[in-house]
């Protein structure tokens, strides 16, 4: 299958980053390369640009798209492993890095991946399919409470419980294994909605849980701030309002903001500011954009600067 996937907030995030030609910079979401062939086309050759992507066939992927550039390092790995990713190429500053969190258009238009709800395919939706924790485990072996909890907070699914509860009795009877079989349960629990397919929310819910891709997100964004040279740039595309909140308050908290009293006379909390919240506001997709690509809708983009010399 090609690997189609349109970078969202293209221009903005090449902008955001303030690309210098020899500067050294890393993509942290490689996916389809769209971002990272327009951060080459900046570079010379003494620019350095660095491709991380946690899925096997992003890699292979981008490595063929940008086969023309020989200043490009491609590492299969986690984000959240920033710091040792670095550490191991020996490089201690990047002057730009970027994340576009979620999940790509191609992993959900590839039907085998499980990912969709749309097509038949056997529950998995690890973007790392090296590891061992996938939907299926998380659908048959799950307290009803876990479930819910997932489902009503990474889903933002008001029928939570419904769900969970449909999925165990259901389990019992036999094992769910295919996405098909989960779609069928949750359209059986929730009412019909007027807000797209009834199994999105839980779908998400569900793939945020097997791929850890809120719990570490505020430490990485921290250390991706701890992984900039003076000036450099850390801009992150965030898809849902947990991803959103994480970045935020992990900016909020590396400008260093006294937390003291107003009354004493001095700081005695020890705020340390890292640097600036270039973005008071997120950037959010223009209309256009959001025409043309519908995965952008809910796309926002925020940005940090490090504290110069």
């Amino acid at each position: 299958m090609e690997f189609n996937h349109k970078p969202v907030l293209l221009n903005e995030c090449i902008e955001g980053l303030n690309i210098k030609s020899n500067g050294i910079y890393v993509d942290g979401t490689l996916g389809g390369a769209g971002h990272s062939k327009e951060i080459l086309k900046k570079l010379s050759k003494d620019g350095l640009l660095i491709g991380i992507d946690r899925d096997e066939e992003a890699i292979c992927v981008a490595k063929e798209r940008l086969s023309e550039y020989n200043n490009v390092k491609f590492v299969h790995d986690n984000h959240d492993n920033i710091k040792e990713i670095l550490e191991n190429l020996d490089i201690f500053g990047a002057d730009g890095i970027l994340l576009d969190l979620g999940v790509s258009s191609y992993q959900l238009d590839e039907k085998n991946r499980g990912f969709s709800y749309m097509s038949e395919a056997r529950l998995d939706m690890r973007m790392d399919k090296s590891q061992d924790l996938d939907a299926e485990e998380v659908i048959n072996t799950y307290s009803e409470e876990k479930l819910s909890k997932i489902i009503f907070e990474y889903g933002e699914e008001k029928f939570s419980k419904i769900i969970a509860k449909k999925i165990c009795e259901e389990r019992k009877k036999k094992k769910i294994e295919t996405t098909s079989e989960l779609v069928d349960i949750i359209q059986k629990s929730v009412p019909v909605k007027s807000d797209g397919h009834p199994a999105k929310r839980t779908f998400q819910a569900i793939r945020i849980e097997v791929n850890d891709e809120i719990k570490p997100l505020y430490n990485t964004i921290i250390n991706s701030i701890d992984a900039l040279k003076p000036n450099g740039r850390l801009c992150v595309i965030t898809f849902h309002s947990l991803e959103d909140r994480a970045v935020k308050n992990a900016f909020i908290d590396s400008i260093g903001k006294c937390t003291c009293p107003p009354d004493l006379p001095y700081c005695v909390c020890g705020a340390v500011s890292k640097g600036k919240i270039i973005t008071k506001k997120p950037i959010l997709p223009s209309l256009e954009e959001q025409n043309i690509n519908s995965r952008s809708k809910s796309a926002k983009l925020r940005i940090f600067e490090r504290n110069g010399e």
